[in-house]
């Protein structure tokens, strides 16, 4: 369902929580093309400063733009600009919770600015801000 930018708040949220799988891990690397062993080779990654494999941080930050294309505002959102700060690995088996605030609204562009952040058993693995452009009832 679209929130139209006339609808939004301050400080409305929305989120969207997924488990990070071996097939999710795989089907990345299909799609990006990005096959670093630290995210497929189990034995390469036990010798990095993680231990032991990783998700790719963009599948993790994939799941802010299921929010703001789905959830807040939804559908017919424009994605204009993102920024983040990668905090900490997340695993397979990780249940990744991204979610995004309103934290401020420009009427004149229909612009929305956003806090997103992702995060695992409550630690922040990504934070960030987005700038979106939401639809309009004008």
């Amino acid at each position: 369902m679209t929130c139209y930018f006339e609808d939004l708040s301050i400080g409305q949220s929305a989120e969207y929580a997924k488990t990070i799988t071996e097939a999710d891990v795989l089907l990345f690397v299909a799609v990006s093309g990005d096959d670093n062993p630290v995210h497929i080779n189990a034995e390469y990654a036990e010798t990095t400063m993680f231990k032991g494999r990783i998700a790719h941080g963009m599948l993790s930050a994939g799941f802010i733009s299921t929010v703001l294309g789905t959830r807040l505002p939804g559908p017919g959102t424009i994605y204009l600009g993102q920024n983040l700060k990668f905090k900490a690995p997340v695993r397979i088996g990780d249940t990744v919770t991204a979610k995004v605030t309103v934290t401020a609204l420009d009427p004149a562009k229909k612009r929305v600015t956003l806090s997103t952040v992702c995060t695992v058993k409550g630690n922040v693995v990504i934070d960030g801000e987005a700038v979106v452009m939401a639809p309009s009832k004008g």
